[in-house]
């Protein structure tokens, strides 16, 4: 049975779950201040073990994103990810402000489309919308 933890700044945490699906390393320091300027985070445990995690990063107005939708490899058919995301987006709906719109955005790994658009998420570039760009930033 799954617990859920909000709002779980726990660093060591956070680094093991990256560590576990083969994200890029942080320093601790990175780390602690990702945990702490989050708006969200959503930290999923089974028998005790962390096995999941979501943050939300953004205004709460106009924008947020979903940042590090983490599920452990041996875990990531079990409808975990699905479950976070979820309840991401509950949090996110909760934080607008009535009569308004918000966007809901994500960069998702190489290969994951399928399961964000399962999820409402729509693929970037459209009609409309360009693609998605980033830009990495070496301090």
């Amino acid at each position: 049975m799954l617990r859920w933890i909000e709002n779980d700044r726990n660093t060591d945490v956070y680094l093991s779950l990256r560590k576990a699906v083969n994200w890029k390393e942080l320093s601790r320091e990175q780390a602690e201040k990702a945990l702490k300027n989050s708006m969200y985070i959503l930290t999923a445990y089974e028998n005790e073990e962390p096995v999941g995690m979501g943050r939300i990063v953004g205004d709460g107005a106009v924008i947020c994103y979903v940042q590090d939708l983490i599920v452990i490899p041996e875990k990531q058919s079990d409808g975990i990810g699905g479950m976070i995301l979820s309840r991401l987006k509950k949090f996110v709906e909760q934080e607008g402000i009535p009569g308004t719109t918000m966007m809901f955005d994500l960069m998702c790994a190489k290969g994951r489309e399928n399961f964000y658009e399962k999820h409402g998420f729509i693929a970037r570039p459209t009609e409309n919308l360009g693609p998605g760009m980033i830009q990495y930033i070496d301090i």
